[in-house]
């Protein structure tokens, strides 16, 4: 199962080992083809009877034709591995995200239950009046406690095998992001990653014990703002890098328009598409508004397949007519950057309160006259917001307040490098772990976080 996009993203990326990786005795040259058959293994695990057998709760009589022509369309996500059709784990439920009169059975059957979405409507209308009261774009921060845990499997490593881990920590360098706090971890020796590096992290390692799992956790406050740019065409200039009106430089505006392997290319699809959105339009911020508003329109959000497994992602959305935060978020991204808009990827998790907390992507985009703003095409316009209002696009140049940013891109190397191909080679959410003789996949440890909210500050 050759995957050249992967491979190519891989070896640049310094993921993968093109020697011989192993250390000791036992010296063994790793194969990418084996990683990914074992990755697609674990995401596509249903046959046909599990999914009609989920199906049939609300749709009794499902017939083959339905079957196939869901197939077809891209709505049950499907592979054949080792000469055995399999379907996503998770293509049960998306069938009922996915496809539009599917989603309208289900919710006759089971209305949709009230989630973060209630907790930004109260949020969201409080950046904007702060912003406007006091004219900073920073608002309304919210203090949090948190505690993040990884659990290695007891005997996924060898008895006294040291076990490497990388946890995410919060950005210092992120003008959203303050006050934090490293109150303590597991290890007595760690090592924080660089202020500037992509991916922030906090490195320790720990020998394996027999029959015990091995834990390691970290302890940390920090203080996350929401914003609001309060965008408008008005606003927004011509670009101008490297000039004494312009805030970017020529390096910085051909880095953040230019592709990147493997998940930002300008392949002639995404280019007579992001050209057709934008016809007739030359204000960046309104043909970024063209853009977003697209992509939220046409891209249901359904549960994904590891990154890892897919070749490129902005082009995955448009064939399979779904997308999670982070690829309609890539998608996003590509369309700005074919349109000479600079963006980039920025992702760690949202944090909302009442157990709302999850792995998400977002981006950024640079208007002039503005500077760098959040664009977060997964939340999109929000079903709370008034057609017309300012609400509509608030996740275009505006962020809620419960975030935790980790990532300023995508892809790049952890500190100190991994020997092995992450577990997730495009983001860095969860963690990563490994030990002398392989990567530790996600079947071999798990992780948790706890959150508490301080001072009442929800």
């Amino acid at each position: 199962m050759k995957n050249a996009n992967i491979i190519a993203l891989m070896a640049i990326s310094g993921l993968l080992c093109l020697g011989s990786c192993g250390t000791g005795n036992k010296v063994e040259r790793y194969s990418w083809d084996q990683d990914l058959h074992q990755r697609l293994q674990y995401d596509f695990t249903k046959d046909e009877n599990d999914i009609k057998s989920y199906i049939g709760k609300y749709i009794p009589d499902v017939t083959e034709d339905q079957m196939r022509n869901w197939e077809a369309s891209k709505a049950l996500e499907c592979m054949t591995i080792d000469g055995k059709k399999l379907y996503f784990k998770n293509a049960g439920p998306n069938l009922f995200r996915i496809d539009p009169d599917c989603r309208v059975i289900k919710e006759a059957k089971e209305p949709a239950s009230e989630g973060y979405e209630s907790i930004d409507a109260v949020n969201v209308p409080e950046i904007m009046n702060a912003v406007k009261s006091d004219g900073n774009p920073i608002a309304v921060p919210k203090t949090m406690h948190v505690k993040y845990t990884l659990t290695v499997k007891a005997d996924a490593v060898p008895d006294g095998e040291i076990v490497r881990c990388w946890l995410p920590y919060p950005r210092k360098d992120q003008p959203r992001q303050s006050d934090i706090k490293f109150i303590g971890a597991s290890e007595g020796k760690y090592v924080f990653s660089p202020a500037n590096s992509t991916h922030s992290t906090l490195y320790m390692e720990k020998k394996a014990i027999k029959g015990q799992p091995t834990i390691f956790w970290e302890e940390f406050e920090f203080t996350s703002s929401g914003a609001w740019y309060e965008l408008s065409a008005e606003k927004v200039k011509p670009y101008c890098p490297g000039t004494s009106d312009s805030a970017i430089s020529n390096k910085e505006y051909k880095y953040y328009t230019s592709e990147r392997e493997a998940h930002i290319k300008f392949s002639p699809r995404l280019k007579n598409l992001a050209d057709s959105l934008t016809m007739g339009i030359s204000n960046p911020y309104l043909q970024a508004k063209a853009l977003f508003r697209w992509v939220n329109d046409h891209f249901p959000w359904a549960s994904a397949r590891e990154y890892s497994t897919i070749g490129n992602i902005p082009e995955y959305v448009l064939d399979n007519g779904h997308g999670d935060c982070g690829q309609v978020s890539l998608l996003f991204i590509t369309l700005c950057r074919i349109k000479g808009i600079p963006a980039h990827f920025e992702s760690g998790f949202m944090m909302h309160p009442e157990g709302f907390w999850n792995l998400h992507d977002w981006a950024e985009v640079y208007f002039e006259g503005v500077g760098w703003v959040p664009a977060d095409q997964s939340f999109g316009i929000p079903a709370y917001a008034k057609p017309g209002s300012e609400e509509e696009y608030f996740f275009l140049g505006g962020i809620d307040s419960y975030r935790m940013v980790v990532n300023e891109d995508f892809g790049k190397r952890l500190f100190p490098s991994k020997r092995y191909p992450r577990s997730e080679t495009v983001d860095f959410q969860r963690g990563e772990v490994e030990w002398k003789d392989g990567n530790l996949y996600f079947p071999q440890w798990k992780y948790s976080m706890e959150i508490d909210y301080l001072d009442g500050n929800l």
